[in-house]
């Protein structure tokens, strides 16, 4: 069945109805008729599914058939992936909601080649939220990942060890997770690194579970832009609390170091 997104604020399992684009992509893209019937996510883990009873106005109206709620994921992984050249944050962004990610936050690191300004950083996340809600629709994630506004790194790690909101969670639809727990401190941070000291996933993530006889619960992961991290970057997430970690010997693309490192984390925290 067609799935479509309602916003937290608009949901009320009493007064279905699909409006604005999602109205026009199921009555003028899709065709769907009187009798049909699909799926509704929230994007914070309820789902509805229902028929279609009305297509006469601006509005579909809809009738409640059965309605669930989805579990939230095991463990927290958040991306914090530096903005590289060309469309591939988008297929980033796209792959990240597929594996699990619940948070992607885009960096502008020193070396991103793309130059964003305060008002093409709110265009940019815009966009890039629009993504993941369609990748969510796709995939069946009934648990939608945030994408922040664009931020320099020392912005972004100013924003998690003050526990503060960033700001266009201020104008977003309210999470029924507490903003605490939007905000945690991490259990692990980690950052993707080509020096020489950086461990192995595998054995950090041994030995966390070693140590406290329980897999991480939350997990910052950073990826660099095309030639890394710069070397003050990588010694300000030292800093922070971020552990290097390798990626093999092999020097991976940007976008393909991404999903390698949400399914790692995907299949030994997530499963």
């Amino acid at each position: 069945m067609h799935r479509f997104y309602i916003s937290p604020e608009n949901w009320d399992p009493r007064a279905l109805a699909l409006t604005g684009s999602e109205a026009h992509h199921a009555r003028d893209v899709l065709r769907m008729k009187a009798g049909e019937k699909l799926v509704l996510f929230d994007g914070q883990g309820r789902e509805i599914t229902a028929e279609i009873v009305d297509l006469s106005g601006d509005k579909i109206g809809l009738r409640k058939l059965h309605e669930a709620e989805t579990a939230v994921l095991r463990c927290r992984i958040v991306l914090g992936q530096a903005i590289p050249k060309g469309k591939n944050m988008e297929l980033i962004v796209q792959k990240a909601v597929e594996i699990g990610a619940a948070e992607i936050a885009p960096i502008i690191s020193d070396r991103t080649i793309v130059q964003i300004d305060s008002e093409r950083a709110a265009q940019k996340q815009s966009k890039w939220q629009q993504i993941a809600i369609e990748a969510a629709k796709q995939c069946g994630q009934n648990w939608l990942p945030r994408v922040r506004t664009p931020k320099k790194l020392a912005e972004f790690f100013h924003t998690v060890e003050a526990g503060v909101p960033p700001a266009e969670s201020l104008v977003s639809p309210p999470t029924r997770l507490s903003l605490q727990k939007d905000f945690e401190r991490f259990d692990l941070r980690l950052i993707g690194s080509l020096q020489p000291d950086a461990q192995h996933l595998k054995k950090i993530l041994a030995d966390y579970a070693s140590e406290h006889q329980h897999r991480p619960r939350s997990v910052l992961i950073l990826v660099g832009p095309e030639g890394d991290f710069t070397p003050a970057e990588l010694a300000l997430a030292r800093r922070h609390g971020c552990q290097p970690i390798t990626l093999g010997p092999i020097i991976l693309r940007v976008e393909t170091a991404a999903i390698y490192c949400l399914s790692i984390l995907s299949y030994e925290l997530l499963i």
